[in-house]
């Protein structure tokens, strides 16, 4: 029932050319696994266990307590962390054939009876990708943290920018679904091994032209432990997010496409950039010689800047109405 990290062919079920795979990765989890596991429902035709190099030996309290025959164990000879433990989960799932992978984490918090409703809109044909929004029922998250919930809302207004996607929000959410054939074209080895591994699965969505759909659910929260300390990973996660908007900017408006936002997006900076340093400039020029700036240089920098904040404005209109509509599922192979 176990597979390794090299494994690149598996057996799939007898007649199973088009289901539904639920991929956990595990680390740590053994507490909550069982339950986990048994709250799975019949929709699911396979569940791949991802022993991510657990301490706690996680692949082997599975095998020898789980007795579910949809159960495959996944062992990671290495700790390659959540984002690295799901990929790995991802082409075990690809070649066994399955058609919508659903991610799960396995410490509870996450409600297995879910799962219908994260598949339904990719097999309907509306999505590629769906992921879970704890921040839809306002009365529902208070439950949360709430170092956890402004630590979010930070997260998201970045992922936002980021991924191109401006009309998602939670991006830290790991409960996910995506067709087979999107997760295919994901480039598994680029994307973070770490917990930046939702957000970056959805840049590089966005640079397929995925579709991708927020599922409203309940914030929950038992006695387990996160691992993800916003505090700790806000610095880090700004870093990347800066990253991935300059190389989405780059793919979507300068090498995939050039429409006009991309002349507006240039205008924008090269005015913005010389309406500030020549308005410097001379301000500190005229502030050492103690005369009043010139009134004409006044207006040619203030000219340069408010145009160039009307430049960036029309982009980001582009920007936010060219969120994908098609999904690309339907029209790969």
């Amino acid at each position: 029932m176990s597979a390794s990290l090299g494994s690149n062919q598996a057996s799939a079920p007898a007649g199973w050319t088009s289901g539904i795979a639920v991929v956990i990765p595990c680390y740590k989890v053994v507490k909550h696994i069982q339950d986990v596991i048994a709250q799975i429902g019949p929709e699911v035709d396979r569940i791949y266990c991802v022993d991510d190099a657990c301490p706690e030996h996680s692949g082997d309290h599975i095998e020898q307590l789980v007795v579910d025959p949809r159960v495959r164990v996944v062992r990671n000879p290495l700790n390659l962390g959540v984002g690295g433990a799901v990929m790995n989960g991802y082409r075990h799932a690809i070649a066994d054939g399955a058609t919508v992978i659903v991610k799960i984490d396995g410490d509870g918090q996450m409600d297995a009876g879910l799962i219908d409703t994260f598949v339904r809109p990719i097999l309907s044909g509306e999505a590629d990708y769906t992921k879970g929004n704890r921040f839809f029922d306002l009365q529902e998250i208070k439950q949360m943290p709430l170092l956890r919930r402004v630590g979010n809302l930070g997260l998201s207004f970045l992922a936002k920018a980021s991924t191109g996607y401006w009309d998602i929000f939670d991006p830290t959410n790991g409960y996910t679904a995506i067709h087979a054939r999107a997760a295919a074209r994901l480039p598994f080895d680029s994307i973070s091994n770490r917990y930046f591994f939702e957000t970056d699965v959805l840049f590089r969505l966005n640079t397929l032209r995925g579709v991708v759909v927020d599922i409203p659910m309940d914030a929950k929260y038992g006695d387990e432990v996160s691992n993800l300390k916003i505090s700790k990973v806000f610095g880090e996660f700004l870093g990347k997010h800066v990253r991935n908007l300059f190389k989405r900017v780059v793919y979507n408006y300068y090498l995939r496409d050039m429409p006009i936002a991309s002349l507006e997006l240039a205008a924008s900076v090269l005015l913005l950039a010389f309406g500030s340093v020549f308005g410097i400039v001379n301000w500190c020029l005229s502030s050492r010689a103690d005369v009043s700036t010139p009134l004409g240089t006044i207006m040619i920098a203030t000219v340069c800047v408010v145009s160039g904040l009307q430049f960036l404005l029309a982009f980001l209109a582009y920007d936010t109405s060219a969120i994908p509509r098609r999904p690309i599922h339907l029209r790969l192979k």
